[in-house]
């Protein structure tokens, strides 16, 4: 398997394909309603909405690392942690999946469209790796995915 390959994989199993670790970033978000995404474990504490777009905000990050898109095209204003919800809908928790599954299809065609030999370079402006980017990426969605697991586990308690 390349290197490419490689990353891909990660990528998938990370996000929604399964493999031995267990729970992928999309799995421990199946099922849950826009109440349950919404529930604080406590005062000042990031709820599963809030990991959620923040995963879709990361993903679109590197995207826009690895293909030298302009800053600003995310379409929450801010960055890294976005305040959810603003209204407790079940159609506004679907739209904020859906930038999530967007912006990961986004990384995947990105990474899934370099060569090798660019693995170890930065992209310009940067001082991190492509491999480093990325392989940083699929680390995020394991820790949030853990991190969600967690919190559901708590909301049941």
């Amino acid at each position: 398997m390349d290197a490419i390959a490689l990353l891909l994989t990660q990528l998938d199993q990370a996000y929604d394909r399964r493999s031995w670790h267990g729970t992928n970033l999309r799995g421990s978000l199946r099922g849950l309603s826009a109440r349950d995404a919404a529930w604080r474990p406590g005062p000042r504490r990031h709820n599963i909405w809030e990991i959620a777009v923040h995963a879709a905000y990361w993903k679109y990050a590197i995207w826009r690392r690895l293909t030298g898109a302009a800053r600003g095209s995310f379409p929450i204003t801010g960055s890294n942690w976005f305040e959810r919800p603003e209204q407790l809908t079940d159609a506004g928790w679907r739209s904020d999946l859906r930038l999530l599954e967007t912006n990961h299809r986004s990384l995947r065609d990105a990474v899934a469209s370099l060569t090798p030999q660019m693995l170890t370079s930065a992209p310009p402006g940067g001082q991190e790796s492509i491999q480093s980017l990325v392989s940083g990426i699929v680390a995020h969605d394991l820790y949030h995915a853990g991190q969600i697991q967690l919190i559901k586990r708590l909301r049941r308690a």
